[in-house]
């Protein structure tokens, strides 16, 4: 997407350059701050318009239903850490522990999916909660 003086446009231009110069691993590190930052339309523009969305509980949704049903205000988070991301090719894992404003932390691992320089597939495989070091039950 060239720039067109839209600052939507160059904000998002910036964040995921036109000329594909943008490894896999960068794009990762970019959605994962445009989560933090609440910048829905940098991950909307990040996805392709055949975006599916998997969990273990068996949901394989597109893109609107991701939107509708997933996205939620990013304020209680305190931070995403990025322990590992292992690009092969198209492919990515990325695994990441998220840590909430109150304390409570989960830590999970997802599969990307490319196709060119768009996010095609994220399947989510969650990971154990923790409030003050113990463990605690994941809410859905």
């Amino acid at each position: 997407m060239a720039a067109t003086g839209n600052r939507d446009s160059e904000k998002w231009d910036a964040i995921f350059p036109p000329d594909h110069t943008q490894t896999r691993a960068e794009t990762i590190r970019a959605l994962f701050a445009a989560y933090l930052a609440n910048d829905r339309a940098a991950v909307e523009q990040a996805f392709s318009d055949d975006f599916r969305f998997g969990t273990p509980y068996g949901e394989n949704i597109d893109k609107p239903t991701y939107f509708a049903e997933c996205w939620r205000e990013s304020d209680w988070i305190g931070r995403h850490e990025i322990e590992r991301i292992m690009v092969d090719g198209d492919e990515a894992f990325v695994t990441y522990r998220c840590v909430a404003r109150d304390g409570k932390s989960f830590r999970n691992t997802e599969f990307f999916v490319f196709d060119g320089d768009k996010v095609k597939r994220v399947d989510v495989y969650f990971g154990p909660s923790y409030r003050d070091g113990a463990l605690v039950k994941q809410e859905r």
